[in-house]
C-alpha cells in the first residue's frame, strides 16, 4: 500500500511593531521550533520601541524603517521582503499605516490585530489606550479584539477572529486594557494558525 507524504512549506512571517512587542513575544514563545513558521524579521518605526530589545533577545533580525522611509521607499522595502521569501507580515501594534503598494504585493498576507469590536472605534487615530477610553466613556457593556486582513482602508479588511470580553461598572481604560491583552496573548496565535 503507498504511503502519501505531504510536505508543508514553511511559512516564513515578518512583524511590524511599534511598542512594547508583547504580541511579538508572546508569538515567538508559542510558535518556538514549530517547523511550520518561522520569523524572519522585526520591523518597527521606532528605535527605542521596547520591541527591538524583545526581538533581540530571540535573536530575531529588527530593522527600523521610518515612517519616511516607509511612505517614500515602500517599493525598496517590498523588494527586500519578497528577497527574504516573507509570506506573512502581522501587524502587532504598529502604528503605521500600511501603504497600498504593500497591499497589493502581499494581498491578503497581512493581517493585524485591533483592541476592538470592528467596525467600532476602528479608523485613523484608533488605537491603544485612545480605543479603551472611547469605550469606556461610551460605557459599552463588552470590548474585545478583531484579528483581520489588512486593506486600503483602516481597520475594514476581512474578519479573521473576533473575540468578546465584559465590561464591569467599575471598569477604566486601564483594566480594560489587561483584559483586551490576555484575548489578544489568546487568539493572535490562533489567527496565525488559521494562516498556516
Amino acid at each position: 500500500m503507498p504511503i502519501n507524504i505531504y510536505f508543508c512549506a514553511m511559512i516564513n512571517a515578518a512583524i511590524f511593531a511599534s511598542g512594547e512587542g508583547t504580541n511579538a513575544e508572546n508569538l515567538f514563545k508559542y510558535f518556538d521550533n514549530d517547523p511550520r513558521i518561522k520569523f524572519k524579521l522585526v520591523i518597527t518605526n521606532r528605535e527605542d520601541a521596547g520591541i527591538v530589545a524583545r526581538a533581540e533577545k530571540y535573536k530575531k533580525n529588527v530593522q527600523i524603517v521610518s515612517k519616511a522611509a516607509l511612505e517614500n521607499y515602500s517599493d525598496k522595502l517590498i523588494e527586500f521582503l519578497k528577497v527574504e521569501n516573507i509570506d506573512l507580515i502581522i501587524l502587532a501594534g504598529f502604528l503605521l499605516k500600511m501603504p497600498e503598494a504593500f497591499i497589493k504585493a502581499f494581498p491578503n498576507q497581512i493581517i493585524n490585530i485591533h483592541p476592538s469590536l470592528l467596525p467600532k472605534y476602528g479608523g485613523k487615530g484608533m488605537y491603544g489606550m485612545h480605543v479603551h477610553e472611547a469605550v469606556v466613556a461610551n460605557k459599552e457593556v463588552e470590548s474585545g479584539i478583531t484579528i483581520h486582513y489588512v486593506n486600503e482602508d483602516y481597520d475594514k479588511g476581512n474578519i479573521i477572529i473576533q473575540e468578546k470580553c465584559q465590561l464591569d461598572v467599575n471598569d477604566t481604560a486601564e483594566s480594560l486594557s489587561k483584559k483586551i491583552r490576555q484575548l489578544e496573548f489568546e487568539f493572535l496565535p490562533k489567527a496565525v494558525e488559521k494562516f498556516l
